[in-house]
């Protein structure tokens, strides 16, 4: 972890309520895709935790949605500087994708995806990408992962865009070495009970602190306790203790 201020390059609108940070600073901390970053918003008591969605040597980039006060006051920010933890969380693990990797994004579940397909492309694998969304208005970085390479299946429930339903429905037939998902937690029950080999969850949830101290995002696992914001925020399948 590392603690730095970030310089705003860019703050933009991708859709309705959805915008696109990148920050310019010392990003020598992340070294794994599905790590996220904690940022302080003036005004507000706790920090926002924000997947990195890509990131080289001298900026980041996040999305977020916009659905309370802190983000909104984010959103409005156009210049300045930022107080950033980075280098947070544990990261998908590459190691284990194989060759044809799934990626399974549901609203802006896309964000920690789009740098773990850019790792996975780097390291010569060919990743499928399925991008959920509720309507064609809300599917943002569609073309983004299409331009990396990757095959794009997209689903909306409304059907405006691709096909009409979950992500599920894409998943149905499919042959792959390994998924990624990312996505609402109520998404990630049925793409593990449609799932055909093991895979990586990485969960969303409000924490504290962002680096274990608090204890605040504590989660029960087959294996015990463990922190989203430090043993997590991505789980295995096999150790995930699914709630009835």
């Amino acid at each position: 972890m590392k603690q730095g201020k970030f310089e705003i390059i860019e703050n933009i609108p991708l859709a309705k309520d959805i915008m696109r940070l990148r920050l310019g600073g010392d990003t020598g901390a992340i070294v794994r895709p599905g790590q996220f970053v904690n940022i302080q918003v003036e005004g507000c008591f706790l920090r926002r935790p924000l997947s990195v969605c890509d990131w080289d040597e001298s900026s980041l980039t996040v999305a977020y949605r916009i659905v309370g006060r802190g983000t909104e006051l984010l959103s409005k920010m156009k210049n300045g500087s930022l107080d950033v933890l980075t280098g947070l969380g544990n990261g998908f693990d590459t190691s284990l994708s194989g060759d044809r990797p799934l990626l399974i994004g549901g609203g802006m579940g896309f964000t920690p995806l789009y740098a773990l397909a850019k790792a996975l492309i780097k390291e010569g694998k060919k990743p499928l990408v399925i991008l959920g969304f509720a309507s064609k208005e809300q599917a943002v970085y569609v073309d983004e992962f299409r331009t990396l390479g990757c095959e794009v299946t997209v689903c909306t429930e409304d059907g405006s865009l691709g096909l009409k339903g979950y992500v599920t429905r894409a998943m149905e037939g499919l042959d792959y070495s390994h998924f990624y998902t990312c996505g609402p937690e109520a998404m990630f029950k049925a793409v593990s009970d449609c799932s055909v080999t093991s895979g990586q969850f990485s969960f969303e949830q409000r924490m504290g602190c962002g680096f274990g101290a608090c204890m605040g995002c504590s989660c029960e696992t087959l294996y015990g306790v463990k922190r989203i914001c430090k043993e997590g925020p991505v789980l295995m399948k096999e150790e995930i203790k699914w709630r009835t």
